[in-house]
């Protein structure tokens, strides 16, 4: 169980909430709206349980694809189906994207694939949910930002390989992606691009 350092009680959902609201505060140059921060506390408190994260299928337990929640959005019955959907898939798409970047390009995935998935579900929430319109557009607007800022706020204490270190550098060469160069920055790497380079 989760403890807070300074009393040694135990963290209930909302002080773990508002641990990572004062997280993101505290990390952004330019915060998100306080609504948007409360949203993304509760996105990050509900996903540190594994009932929120994975779905069981014929007992087997996974995350459920981007793509596989984007078509159960499109075939929904009715718009509210359809939100409940698409919204899920933003806050996966934002976690997923700021938490595991590395675990996904492994597989094929990249940045590109989060941030299409989860601004079009955010943006269309925008323009179609009944509750929290303006989160979801700045969520939509800004959703590069925001895996930046989750990915500081949440940043883990653990080892790169000097395995993961150079695949990231070999995307960040490939891409130019400054969230990459920061990610390398922040492991002590410091970048010169090579201007003749084809």
């Amino acid at each position: 169980m989760l403890s807070d350092r300074s009393s040694h009680q135990p963290l209930s959902r909302a002080s773990l909430a508002e641990y990572f609201r004062q997280q993101l505060e505290q990390t952004a140059e330019r915060p998100p709206q306080q609504d948007t921060c409360w949203y993304l506390g509760n996105l990050l408190e509900r996903f540190s349980r594994n009932d929120a994260l994975f779905s069981y299928q014929d007992g087997v337990r996974s995350i459920r694809p981007l793509a596989l929640l984007y078509g159960e959005a499109l075939e929904a019955g009715d718009e509210r189906q359809r939100c409940l959907i698409l919204r899920h898939l933003g806050d996966l798409a934002l976690f997923l994207g700021a938490l595991f970047p590395e675990h996904y390009a492994r597989r094929g995935i990249q940045r590109d694939y989060f941030i299409g998935m989860g601004s079009g579900a955010y943006a269309y929430l925008a323009d179609n949910a009944l509750h929290q319109r303006p989160i979801f557009a700045e969520l939509a607007e800004g959703f590069v930002e925001m895996l930046d800022l989750v990915a500081r706020a949440c940043r883990r204490c653990r080892q790169y390989s000097a395995t993961e270190i150079m695949a990231l550098y070999r995307r960040w060469l490939a891409s130019g992606n400054p969230a990459e160069a920061a990610q390398l920055a922040r492991l002590g790497i410091t970048l010169a691009r090579n201007a003749n380079r084809h």
